[in-house]
């Protein structure tokens, strides 16, 4: 059976359905994952085929106009929707399209659009994700729409904000729908089966989804990775540092020297990661500084973790049982502050504070709690245990599988 696998976006977009895939191919399934030509060698990494979309999301990302959109900045999107959106949208729904025509089942998330074609296709369709930002209901405001102040009564209502994608992309959509005589219809169905790579131990499946859609716990790779043997020296050097992680998000110089003053200041020792932040810091006694590392065998030897709440280190912090302050770059919009207050509400984590609002104040007292309150290291160390007996991307594939029998046996009736 052909399965093809669709995603855009960052690494962190990518990485999750490489681990589906992989595990689908073990299973004895034809697996293809197309996704940005830049993530080839991540994607066969993991052991299935690979077939470009001809974008380089890294670069796009990484440029003035990518920032900007990172940063949920709807009047910037609207204003270089030609420039910048509208090829990369012709590009991928193209591709998407005709390997959706050569696929048995194809596993999506909605960033690609691939829900655009689906009421034209012979194959079964299951919408996947690691934010559950699609499934309407009551039990929760639409994760991107966290940092809002919006009353719950109108938490199922704040879903239809996912349609605003139409209005924006409406142009490239109806070019590409036009040359392939496609209809109009253009709604996101409630109807498809869903997969949510999320605990259940962390985010409570709401009681009024449909029983086609799934928390099946967090996709981790099976993959075990090690540590640089610098990096390992200097975290056996003393006691156990404090990370420091934006990950992809974009970091100004200003509040890179904001917690850069505040760390100097405080008594403990901290390893940072570079990524795509302005920081201008040598290697001390106190700090070490790298340009990446493998999340899986760093979190569990460090003792607290500071990052932008991007659900796949959140994840890593959990698994790792390390309690976390969340620092979400990107706000009001956008899933970040949602996985902070959730470590928060759980007991995980510390109130999330917006970059764009932190202060020396509000680190230096997020930081005193992460070392002195023990139980918020008990939470963290229990709900580990919890996830650890999980096997999320087994469990994938065994609700993958379950929708596969009642397809074929509704078209068989």
């Amino acid at each position: 059976m052909k399965v093809t696998l669709f995603t855009l976006g960052t690494r962190g977009d990518v990485q999750p359905f490489a681990i589906l895939g992989e595990a689908l191919a073990k299973h004895g399934y034809e697996v293809t994952l197309c996704t940005a030509k830049n993530f080839r060698s991540l994607v066969e990494s993991h052991n299935i085929h690979f077939h470009p979309v001809d974008i380089n999301s890294e670069d796009m990302i990484n440029s003035e106009h990518g920032q900007q959109i990172m940063k949920v900045n709807l009047f910037y999107l609207k204003r270089n929707l030609n420039e910048f959106v509208y090829p990369v949208i012709k590009a991928s729904l193209s591709e998407f399209y005709k390997l959706a025509q050569e696929s048995d089942l194809i596993i999506y998330r909605t960033k690609t659009l691939a829900d655009v074609f689906l009421n034209q296709l012979d194959c079964l369709a299951i919408r996947a994700a690691v934010v559950p930002a699609m499934q309407e209901t009551n039990a929760f405001l639409n994760p991107i729409m966290s940092g809002l102040k919006i009353p719950s009564f109108l938490n199922r209502l704040s879903f239809k904000f996912n349609n605003l994608r139409f209005m924006f992309f409406k142009k490239p959509i109806n070019q590409f729908r036009i040359k392939h005589g496609l209809t109009d219809d253009m709604n996101e169905s409630q109807d498809i089966p869903g997969i949510y790579g999320i605990s259940s131990h962390f985010l409570d499946r709401p009681d009024d989804w449909a029983s086609h859609q799934h928390l099946t716990g967090f996709w981790f790779s099976s993959k075990k990775s090690s540590i640089d043997p610098e990096l390992e020296e200097f975290i056996n050097s003393g006691k156990p540092p404090l990370l420091i992680t934006f990950s992809s998000m974009p970091l100004e110089k200003e509040l890179s020297n904001l917690i850069l003053h505040c760390i100097h200041q405080i008594n403990e020792r901290f390893i940072i990661i570079k990524g795509w932040g302005d920081w201008d810091i040598e290697d001390s006694e106190k700090i070490k500084v790298i340009d990446s590392a493998s999340f899986d065998s760093l979190f569990p030897k460090v003792k607290a973790i500071i990052h932008h709440g991007g659900i796949g280190t959140t994840a890593e912090c959990l698994r790792a049982g390390k309690p976390m302050f969340i620092c979400p770059p990107v706000y009001p919009f956008g899933d970040q502050f949602f996985w902070g207050d959730l470590a928060y509400k759980q007991g995980v984590g510390v109130k999330p504070v917006p970059l764009s609002r932190l202060t020396e104040k509000k680190f230096m007292k997020a930081i005193k709690q992460l070392v002195t309150d023990e139980q918020i290291h008990r939470n963290s160390a229990i709900l580990a245990a919890k996830i650890n007996k999980e096997n999320g991307v087994e469990n994938a594939v065994a609700m993958i599988e379950e929708i596969l029998k009642t397809h074929i046996v509704k078209r068989s009736a």
